[in-house]
C-alpha cells in the first residue's frame, strides 16, 4: 500500500469496481480519493500502457474500516 501525505492506496481496479467501492465507502462516511493515470495521460495528450485502471486512496485514520469494506466486496 502506497502512502502519500496521510493517504494510503487500498485498491487498484477497473472503473466499475472502483465505483462500487467508492459507493460502499461513502455509505460509511469515508471519503475516497480516486486516481486515474490513464485519464490524466489522455488529457495531457500522452498514451498509457494499462488504460482503465484506477487507484483508490483513503486517509490513514480510516484505513481499518476501509480495508474491511474492500475485503467484503471481493
Amino acid at each position: 500500500m502506497n502512502q502519500s501525505q496521510g493517504f494510503i492506496k487500498i485498491f487498484t481496479g477497473n472503473a466499475i469496481d472502483v465505483l462500487a467501492l467508492r459507493n460502499a465507502l461513502e455509505e460509511e462516511k469515508i471519503v475516497a480519493v480516486i486516481k486515474d493515470d490513464s485519464e490524466s495521460a489522455r488529457l495531457a495528450g500522452f498514451g498509457m500502457v494499462a488504460p482503465g485502471l484506477q487507484e483508490v486512496f483513503v486517509h490513514e485514520d480510516e484505513l481499518d474500516l476501509a480495508v474491511r469494506i474492500v475485503e467484503s466486496l471481493k
